[in-house]
Formats: C-alpha cells, structure tokens, sequence
C-alpha cells in the first residue's frame, strides 16, 4: 500500500512540474508592451468602412506601426494579458487586428473599448501587458477553444 502511496504522489510531482514549466515556456513567448483604448473604430487602416472587420465579440485593436508591419499584421490575432495596475483580473484576451496606431510605442495596442474593459479599469487608462501572437483566426474559434478549456 505504502509503494502505491508513493507512486501516486510521484506521478503528482511529476504533473504538477511539468505544468509549471509548460505555464513557463508559454510566459516566455510572450512579448512586455502597453495597451490603451480608444472609441473611434472607422475608417480603419486595414479595412477602411467594412462593418464586418469587427469580430461579433467586440474584442479588437490597433497596432503599433512596428507589429502592424505595413499592413502585414490586419487580420492577425493577439494573445493579451494585464499584468500591471489597473487589471482587473479578466482576461487574457484575443483581439483581431483592424487598424494602426501611428501614436503608439513599439509594444503598444490601443484596444477596443470593449476589449480593454475585459482586462482593465477603463479609469486606469493605459496598462501593462504581455503579448504574444495567436493562431486563432475568428471570433467562433476562439469560442469554441473557450468552451472546451
């Protein structure tokens, strides 16, 4: 019974280590930046009046001249996480890239309102995040990836 005990508690070990680092390979390819958010979301940079560039979920982004890439990054996902002040433990959320934000830093997003809110105090304003790149490519698949977590 004792060497049953210890196998099990073994194996224990051995899952709760490999979850830590699985959770610590994923934080090292996330990318340190800021977000914002703002409320005019047309004409945008990448799909000028087309009320159907927003995802039905409301959570989408302008981009930094640096990760929108000349237009390279319009329709690409974003993993966001807050990690500074203002968050209020929402979150992470994957946001659809639609416009520019010629104003932002190197690392920045301006977040739809919605998509800030989900994350943060609107009253805070500007947070900090990590970020990286998603392979989601619609609103629906983000659900579906959401219902079978």
């Amino acid at each position: 019974m004792a060497k049953n005990i210890r196998a099990f508690l073994h194996i224990c070990v051995c899952a709760i280590v490999a979850c830590m680092m699985a959770l610590e390979f994923h934080h090292a390819q996330a990318m340190a930046g800021r977000a914002s958010y703002y409320t005019v979301y047309t004409p945008s940079a990448c799909y000028g009046n087309d009320p159907n560039q927003f995802p039905s979920d409301g959570n989408f982004a302008a981009a930094s001249s640096a990760i929108y890439n000349g237009g390279a990054a319009c329709g690409t996902y974003y993993r966001i996480f807050c990690t500074g002040n203002g968050c209020n433990g929402g979150g992470p959320i994957t946001v659809k890239i639609v416009d520019l934000c010629p104003g932002c830093a190197a690392n920045q997003f301006d977040l739809s309102q919605r998509a800030f809110s989900s994350i943060a105090d609107t009253a805070v304003g500007v947070v900090d995040i990590d970020y990286s790149q998603s392979s989601e490519t619609t609103d629906e698949s983000t659900t579906l990836l959401r219902n079978v977590k």
